[in-house]
Order: C-alpha cells, then structure tokens, then sequence
C-alpha cells in the first residue's frame, strides 16, 4: 500500500473507525452512508480479506459496514498501523486501538 494510501485509511480510521471486537476476535469496522459506496469499494480492494457488509436500510438510515478481523486484520491492517508514527492518530482513536490490542492480546 502507498503512502497515500495509508494516509486515506489512516484518516478514515480516525474519522469513522470502531475498534473493538465480538468477545472471541478483535475487529475495526468502518459504518457510512451508501453515498460513500466508491471508499468501501477501494477499501475492499485494497485491504485483502475485508468484508463489506449492506447496504442496509432500517431507522432511517442507509449505511454500508465494512469491517476487517481475523488473519485480515492481524496480518495485514495491523502490521500497517503499527509501522505508522502513533502520534498520527488523535488521542482518542489512538486510546481504542490500544486498548483493542490489549483486550485481545494483540
């Protein structure tokens, strides 16, 4: 992935990510409106063994979820992040993803 293209996850991590986990798995999930179905598309295309979930319709809302776990995310996303200066990311998204990483033994 290029720089760029680790800028663009990056800041869509820090803009729209959840990190946190089923209980069993660690997972990042991404949740947008159906309008930003070109970003999911390249997200799928780009972060190998990512799942693209919906559209789904319900409340009012109309969203795609994406989310990335498992071998995806231990051995693709993560190795990313890691090797990205941690003072990118905004305290608080900063706070989520290590504390992901510590209740799953990342």
């Amino acid at each position: 992935m290029d720089e760029f293209s680790k800028g663009l996850l990056l800041g869509l991590l820090i803009g729209e990510g959840h990190f946190g986990g089923d209980g069993k798995q660690p997972q990042i999930t991404l949740r947008m409106h159906i309008r930003h179905e070109a970003i999911f598309r390249w997200l799928q295309e780009n972060v190998p063994g990512s799942k693209l979930y919906g559209p789904y319709h319900h409340g009012g809302r109309n969203y795609y979820q994406w989310m990335v776990r498992g071998k995806a995310l231990k051995e693709f996303l993560i190795p990313i992040l890691e090797g990205m200066d941690p003072n990118k990311f905004d305290q608080y998204t900063h706070e989520k993803y290590e504390k992901m990483k510590r209740d799953y033994g990342l």
